[in-house]
């Protein structure tokens, strides 16, 4: 694949992460690329109903997605077609549906659900999909109390595995920090030694797409994304 792939995971459920592949996206786009957002398995949605993918297109704009597969219950994929009695998730899909992307794209971002360790099918987690692809993880954290032993063991068992680390996303920052997220801001980076490349205001999914795009550069460090001219192999 010709274009560069980024896998994006959290720290658990309901740090930002659908926000922060938006945010990334609109980065990218801003530095000239052309973006794709595969979202491997989506959960707790079904038929037309909207998923992440809408979210992160009613922000950013339209852009090619996949979504190789939907259940119903708002669970972990794995546990999800269970009970939906549907087939699970293959890595065949997953690499099929971000080649297709790759095809016509610069970027392409894939969402893992939830933690790093969510069984997207049996034996399939976004660990195995970033060593499939060879890609690296954004890990997007929680900014308030707990989020450093969430992290550090987040980042203990990337490394664990192999995986590269291509920085760190503070998925929700309050308007008002506490003693706690003021702390953890510059200790995320002390304890797991990776730099914290992006922190998205708390409320960002409300704002209007044109001041979403217009701020998420301010967001997140367009070193993580790269540029058009680089993509391309010009010097």
């Amino acid at each position: 694949m010709s274009a560069r792939i980024l896998i994006v995971s959290g720290t658990g459920t309901d740090v930002g992460k659908t926000i922060a592949v938006a945010a990334l996206a609109a980065t990218a786009r801003a530095a000239g690329l052309r973006v794709g957002v595969c979202k491997p398995a989506q959960t707790g949605v079904t038929g037309g109903e909207r998923g992440d993918l809408a979210t992160v297109v009613g922000l950013v704009g339209d852009l090619p997605t996949r979504e190789p597969v939907r259940y119903p219950d708002p669970l972990a994929p794995e546990t999800a077609a269970l009970r939906a009695s549907t087939p699970f998730l293959s890595m065949d899909a997953v690499r099929a549906a971000v080649g297709e992307l790759a095809s016509d794209c610069d970027l392409v971002i894939v969402e893992g659900a939830g933690g790093i360790l969510v069984r997207l099918a049996p034996d399939l987690t976004i660990v195995d999909v970033a060593r499939e692809l060879d890609a690296p993880v954004v890990v997007v954290a929680d900014a308030g109390l707990g989020t450093l032993n969430h992290t550090e063991l987040t980042i203990r068992e990337l490394g664990r595995a192999a995986v590269a680390v291509a920085g760190l996303v503070i998925g929700s920052w309050p308007v008002e920090p506490d003693l706690a997220t003021a702390c953890n801001r510059a200790d995320l980076e002390r304890l797991t030694g990776v730099p914290v490349i992006g922190v998205v205001p708390a409320g960002a999914g409300s704002r209007t797409p044109t001041d979403f795009q217009r701020s998420a550069p301010g967001w997140i460090s367009a070193i993580v994304v790269g540029d058009r001219r680089r993509r391309r192999g010009d010097p």
